[in-house]
């Protein structure tokens, strides 16, 4: 179960940055092609990636505490690092948006897996 979950929550963890993106390039009418979406999401799915790879995400994939927190945190000042060392900016409300969108999608799934997976338990116990 372990190894089927782990790959769900990086992709859960990516669709999030990719939502970002888009998002974020639709309301400022940037284009969503291809290129220009990769070049948007590339630094922020670096940075979630070194984020699972320093925590270890594989083992607890869907944790809030501390795997969520501590991946979202990566992943957001690693993007925002890599943006600038690529000579893109980051002005302050860009990274509070990025840091608050990021938050809510990121640990958001991951408190629904946790409803659902006590909801089940709980159910599961009764029965």
């Amino acid at each position: 179960m372990r190894s089927f979950t782990a790959p769900l929550a990086f992709v859960a963890d990516l669709v999030c940055v990719l939502a970002f993106v888009l998002i974020g390039r639709t309301e400022h009418e940037s284009g969503t092609a291809l290129g220009a979406v990769l070049g948007t999401a590339w630094p922020f799915a670096a940075a979630l990636a070194l984020g699972w790879a320093l925590t270890l995400a594989w083992r607890s994939p869907a944790r809030l505490w501390p795997t969520g927190v501590f991946v979202w945190a990566v992943a957001v000042a690693g993007g925002m690092v890599a943006r600038l060392a690529t000579g893109e900016d980051a002005p302050y409300s860009f990274v509070v948006v990025t840091g608050v969108f990021l938050a809510a999608t990121m640990l958001g799934w991951r408190g629904l897996a946790h409803l659902v997976v006590e909801r089940r338990e709980k159910r599961h116990q009764a029965a």
